[in-house]
């Protein structure tokens, strides 16, 4: 059958993935990852042997020809990403919307996904939220976070290691008076949070590590936190 199964996998506890997850990267003819590296553990660990064919932020547009026949001559394939649920702030967007275009059915697997369950242990208001994944790099950071300093809603952001600190230095300049909620390593060994205002969370940071993978969490507009 004609068909892409976009499966959500675990952002660092193996034992988050589920069964609906499993089942599909057994049957699927191939699988489109974005590091055989990174797929190749899940796979191992769950004794799964598969094609891997790779789709990253490099080759994407190059690849979706290919892939795209591979699945029209009938192999049904899995779309990863390293971590979490793929197309968000990941590749295969454009794969997907390809296949939509040419009427090969693309089905869901749901799962997790790192801005949505920092979001529900953040404290902070989720009824209305805005995700914006990362921040420009350089060109138009400083134009998005003037925008962002407007937005009235809960605000979702991705950030590296390299860059937290100076996220945070830019939310205690753009917007200093909303409360933040940081998480370090979601679901992994060392996972870390810290909230309060960026200053604050700044001056925690000074004695602790920062390597891994950040998800920030900045409140509505004029809410304050009970105490």
């Amino acid at each position: 059958m004609s068909r892409l199964n976009v499966v959500a996998t675990p952002i660092g506890n193996l034992g988050d993935i589920s069964l609906r997850a499993l089942d599909v990267l057994k049957s699927v003819d191939f699988i489109i990852c974005e590091d055989t590296r990174v797929t190749g553990k899940l796979l191992n660990y769950f004794e799964i042997k598969k094609e891997m064919v790779v789709l990253n932020a490099r080759n994407e547009q190059n690849r979706i020809e290919y892939i795209s026949q591979k699945i029209k001559s009938g192999q049904p394939a899995a779309l990863v990403s390293d971590a979490g649920t793929p197309c968000i702030s990941d590749p295969g967007v454009r794969l997907v919307s390809q296949l939509i275009s040419d009427s090969i059915e693309v089905v869901g697997i749901p799962g997790a996904n790192a801005a949505i369950l920092a979001l529900s242990i953040s404290g902070i208001p989720s009824d209305s939220f805005v995700f914006e994944g990362f921040l420009p790099n350089k060109k138009g950071r400083q134009k998005k976070l003037k925008i962002l300093a407007e937005e009235e809603r809960t605000i979702i952001l991705y950030e590296s290691m390299y860059r937290i600190e100076k996220l945070l230095n830019e939310l205690n300049e753009y917007m200093p008076a909303r409360y933040v909620a940081v998480f370090r390593e979601l679901t992994k060994k060392f996972e870390e949070s810290w909230t309060g205002y960026p200053n604050q969370i700044l001056e925690d940071l000074k004695s602790k590590t920062t390597k891994g993978e950040f998800v920030v969490i900045v409140s509505p507009i004029n809410w304050k936190k009970e105490k």
